[in-house]
């Protein structure tokens, strides 16, 4: 499974680096070390949490950065939940306080390789919501 430094699950969150840090600090969210001493939190652990802070469990700080989006309507974020049916899936992704659905085949979800916990971005173009993995 993979782990996010605090500075990549900041990002995922919309929030500044030293935001995700108290939060980490509070024990709002789970964190480990690595080899070279840097905090981790595991993907599924991250996933949980972007999904409590976007629905309003945020810090509230008054210190959160607005999300990145660029003018190609990008959403980085962390998958949080997969639906695997017989022909279609549905994957949900947590950018920073957007949660994005995208309705595409089970095949292009398999070819990806898209779990829970993984960093993607979704790709907004009209009413389709494209996922690119990272």
């Amino acid at each position: 499974m993979q782990s996010y430094t605090i500075g990549q699950a900041a990002r995922l969150l919309g929030v500044s680096p030293d935001t995700a840090r108290r939060w980490a600090d509070a024990g709002r969210v789970t964190t480990h070390r690595d080899e070279a001493g840097r905090r981790l939190i595991e993907g599924r652990a991250l996933a949980a949490f972007c999904i409590e802070v976007g629905q309003g469990g945020g810090g509230g700080n008054g210190d959160e950065e607005i999300p990145y989006t660029s003018v190609r309507n990008a959403f980085p974020g962390i998958v949080t939940a997969v639906k695997l049916g017989d022909v279609a899936a549905q994957v949900e992704i947590q950018a920073g306080p957007h949660r994005l659905v995208s309705l595409l085949t089970r095949e292009a979800v398999e070819e990806l390789g898209l779990e829970v916990g993984m960093q993607a971005t979704a790709r907004v173009k009209s009413t389709n919501v494209h996922i690119d993995r990272v």
